[in-house]
């Protein structure tokens, strides 16, 4: 498989070491110095694009792989202003596009744990949720976007609560995010539910980049040969 990385920060090295020792090939690498060589016709060198930018970059990179035909996997957060619209012209151009605010496969089994646990909060009147989420002091968007769709799992599930937020005033009736920066913390998540009497905890943390850039690959490797607009779900068939 050939492979176009947009965005080679620590991210983006992890994750060509990885496609690398499964055999890929990478033939573009986008970097902050390089941007003017993200050009239709280098893009058209790869079977597959890895996104893993910033947030000020990524959807000018989903485009551009759209409409060059290049499938798109995206991991990049804090954009998704603009994700409808993305999803609108993968559709138009009869593209692939992959999204997920997390590749880890341990993080998709907490989610399906956390909507669960959401429908079996959902009428206990007496519990209050908050969330914490931890990240390293490079990471330039909170909460992260692995907590807002943990949050919008929550959300569905009770109609008590109407939001989130991350101001202790707003708190009242929607879930607290805690979200902390610090050191080189690669993600932790932790979603509590408190009562008078006990609380009720679940936590993922990542031990390393590893199983953020494996997941990535692998949504690559699914996604070549396929339309449409595709997430974890998809590929892991939960």
């Amino acid at each position: 498989m050939k492979t176009a990385l947009l965005g080679y920060g620590r991210m983006g090295k992890t994750i060509e070491s990885i496609a690398t020792q499964r055999g890929h090939e990478i033939v573009l690498k986008i970097g902050r110095n390089n941007t003017d060589e993200m050009t239709p016709e280098n893009l058209r060198k790869a079977n597959v694009a890895i996104d893993f930018s910033l947030p000020d970059t990524a959807f000018a990179n989903i485009t551009a792989c759209l409409r060059a035909g290049v499938p798109v996997v995206s991991g990049t957060t804090g954009w998704l202003d603009d994700f409808a619209e993305a999803q609108r012209l993968c559709e138009a151009e009869k593209g692939a596009f992959f999204y997920a605010s997390n590749f880890s496969v341990g993080v998709n089994i907490f989610m399906q744990i956390n909507e669960r646990l959401a429908e079996l909060m959902s009428g206990q009147s007496a519990y209050r949720v908050g969330m914490t989420e931890i990240h390293h002091t490079r990471k330039l968007d909170a909460p992260s976007g692995t907590a807002i769709t943990l949050a919008e799992q929550i959300l569905e599930k009770n109609e008590r609560l109407q939001g989130y937020t991350l101001d202790d005033k707003e708190a009242e009736n929607r879930i607290k995010i805690d979200s902390i920066r610090e050191g080189d913390v690669p993600g932790t998540h932790l979603i509590e539910y408190a009562s008078e009497t006990d609380s009720l905890e679940i936590k993922h943390t990542a031990h390393g980049r590893k199983g953020f850039a494996l997941g990535a690959v692998l949504a690559a490797e699914w996604l070549v040969g396929k339309a449409g607009n595709f997430g974890m779900k998809d590929m892991l068939r939960f």
